[in-house]
């Protein structure tokens, strides 16, 4: 799962983003609301915390934006403790939820993850093809009835594969999903991590779920 942070405090920028990162998100960080703008038009993100008190446009004027534009992502608004008004103004731009400073770090999660949830409400929370299913609120994969230990990384693998399916996925949307924008498209990362996954998923099951188109991406379905 992918977040957008935005937030202009270096020191509390790298504070949540590693937090993130640690509780299995892929995170992106601006420090602009411009800069916001361009990343919620590129990626559709699972979740965007907006600092309200930005350099040039606000955070509640980039809330509106966003939503005029119809970028439904989920938005966890971060505002200075005690501005009510603040907060309602944020609210009426078409924030999700919102969090004082300063927070505890683990409220801040508990919150992320209830901004997730609430964006599966949209979507699917459980995602299938053939035998094999997904549960994205438990985090939780089988093939059959055997449950399918995965990775953080994995799980955002197999989770867009089977969002997909059985449509082919490039390797660079791939990268978007599952890494941040800090990737190095040098490394054979996402080959490591499609191995560990055909491995997990097709060794010793019949069909074989994922495929490579050879100089064009992978796809997850059943063999042609």
């Amino acid at each position: 799962m992918r977040i957008l942070l935005v937030e202009d405090e270096r020191k509390v920028a790298s504070f949540i983003a590693r937090a993130l990162k640690e509780n299995t998100y892929a995170v992106d960080v601006v420090e602009t609301g411009e800069k916001a703008l361009e990343a919620g038009a590129e990626v559709a993100y699972d979740a965007i915390l907006l600092d309200v008190r930005l350099p040039g446009l606000s955070g509640i004027e980039v809330c509106r934006e966003l939503r005029q534009r119809g970028i439904e992502s989920p938005v966890l608004m971060l505002t200075a403790r005690g501005l009510v008004e603040q907060r309602v103004e944020g609210l009426d731009a078409g924030a999700d939820d919102y969090l004082t400073k300063p927070f505890v770090l683990a409220e801040l999660l508990a919150r992320v993850r209830a901004l997730v949830r609430r964006g599966f409400h949209t979507g699917n929370a459980k995602l299938h093809y053939a035998d094999l299913a997904l549960d994205r609120h438990r985090r939780r994969a089988t093939r059959g009835q055997e449950v399918i230990p995965l990775t953080s990384k994995e799980f955002a693998l197999l989770e867009l594969f089977l969002l997909r399916a059985p449509e082919l996925v490039t390797r660079s949307e791939i990268v978007e999903h599952v890494w941040d924008c800090h990737f190095d498209s040098e490394t054979n990362l996402v080959e490591v991590y499609i191995n560990r996954l055909r491995q997990k998923l097709d060794q010793n099951r019949s069909p074989k779920l994922i495929h490579t188109i050879r100089g064009v991406g992978y796809r997850l379905g059943m063999p042609e």
